[in-house]
């Protein structure tokens, strides 16, 4: 199993989580069975953001982004280098520290705060 550290984010998780999921598991995958609803507008299948994750501890560990994944994120609010669409991030066998964005290009489309 590996482990997936969840930082605190006001709405989703508010009080953050530790997690563990099977190696092969997307991230979005991960957070979904563990009650986190991370939004996945497109069901998965890298034609949006709203997954958008941050891993900010085990990246490395990750397979690298594929030209359609990196095209996706190029749209994604507050891009930082080590963010990923978490319905195409794979987990290995390292432990993994996940930030939620605070919003997603939905949210922001749909005037959340």
């Amino acid at each position: 199993m590996t482990q997936i550290v969840v930082l605190p984010h006001a709405e989703l998780c508010p009080d953050g989580a530790v997690i563990d999921a099977e190696p092969g598991t997307s991230i979005c995958d991960a957070l979904l069975q563990n009650e986190i609803e991370i939004e996945h507008a497109c069901e998965k299948s890298c034609a949006c953001t709203t997954c958008h994750v941050i891993v900010r501890e085990g990246f490395a560990s990750l397979e690298p982004a594929d030209e359609l994944e990196e095209d996706m994120l190029d749209k994604a609010w507050g891009l930082e280098p080590q963010s990923r669409l978490s319905c195409q991030a794979k987990l290995a066998e390292i432990p993994l520290v996940v930030e939620l964005p605070r919003y997603t290009l939905n949210m922001v489309s749909e005037g959340s705060k």
